[in-house]
């Protein structure tokens, strides 16, 4: 099954991901009792590699033990921030820069009279965190259709994105907007509030995607940013989203001439390259 491999240029963690990660690993080697507040990325090889270096995960502030709490690059609203300090503990806060933009944008919003809405995925631990900042004046979705099912809104709309979100869904949804009745007699305001590093990851991702018979998506399941590129590379070429180098499966690697290879930007390097040095192994048989 001889074929060629190629690897996106901008794959594996984001600035924003490094330092989390690194922040933490450095905190674990002074401190004990470290816990972050929920996952610090979404991925399980990340998690078990701070676990091993005793960094606890903790699912909510009541379950929180330690002295030092870390808010991840997710980030959280200003009161979930408020009730971790009435525990009195330390807090380390590895927002991304790129979520705290999105957080200030839909406050400026709210504080200017918008009622926001959030296009993303309103489960997400980042959108909750987003829509936190505006006191429950806000909503998520990304669907313009489930604006228009849901309770009138005020004549004062303002929308900004989940940071991994694709852009031209972002732009879409924005243009789909302007054209519902919802926008009749109203001020809406947009603020496009995407991560560069994930814009810049998406167009190279697709521009590899073109070029290959089939493409594995490295990252975990639950990662927004590894999803939509498997959905942006699904929509050109045969493509796959593995977590580890032991989920390839080889069969569907027979009569490939071109695979591709990109990953999330909370997949580490070490992944990577093993699924790297296991698809280079195969390309040569």
């Amino acid at each position: 099954m001889p074929f060629q491999l190629l690897t996106a240029s901008n794959m594996g963690f984001c600035q924003g991901v490094r330092r989390a990660v690194e922040r933490v690993m450095d905190v674990a080697r002074h401190e004990t009792g470290v816990e972050t507040l929920g996952a610090l990325v979404h991925n399980r090889q990340v998690q078990s590699r701070l676990e091993r270096s005793g960094v606890r995960a903790v699912e909510s502030i009541d379950a929180i033990t330690g002295e030092t709490v870390v808010i991840s690059a997710h980030g959280v609203s200003p009161a979930v921030v408020d009730a971790i300090r009435t525990r009195g503990v330390n807090i380390i806060d590895t927002t991304c820069g790129y979520v705290s933009r999105a957080q200030q944008a839909a406050l400026k919003l709210h504080q200017a009279g918008f009622y926001v809405i959030v296009f993303g995925d309103a489960s997400h631990v980042e959108v909750k965190g987003i829509l936190g900042w505006v006191g429950g004046e806000g909503i998520a979705t990304v669907s313009v259709e489930e604006l228009t099912a849901a309770a009138a809104l005020p004549a004062k709309l303002g929308v900004v994105s989940q940071t991994t979100q694709i852009p031209s869904r972002f732009a879409s949804f924005v243009a789909d907007l302007i054209n519902s009745d919802l926008f009749r007699d109203a001020e809406l305001r947009i603020v496009d509030t995407i991560c560069h590093d994930s814009r810049k990851r998406q167009m190279e991702t697709l521009e590899m995607a073109r070029q290959c018979d089939l493409v594995f998506v490295i990252g975990g399941r639950h990662s927004a940013n590894t999803r939509h590129l498997k959905e942006m590379c699904a929509a050109v070429t045969d493509t796959q989203l593995i977590e580890t180098a032991d989920e390839i499966d080889t069969s569907i690697l027979e009569g490939k001439h071109k695979v591709g290879v990109t990953a999330g930007a909370s997949t580490d390097d070490e992944t990577i390259q093993q699924v790297i040095d296991r698809l280079a192994h195969l390309g040569r048989i």
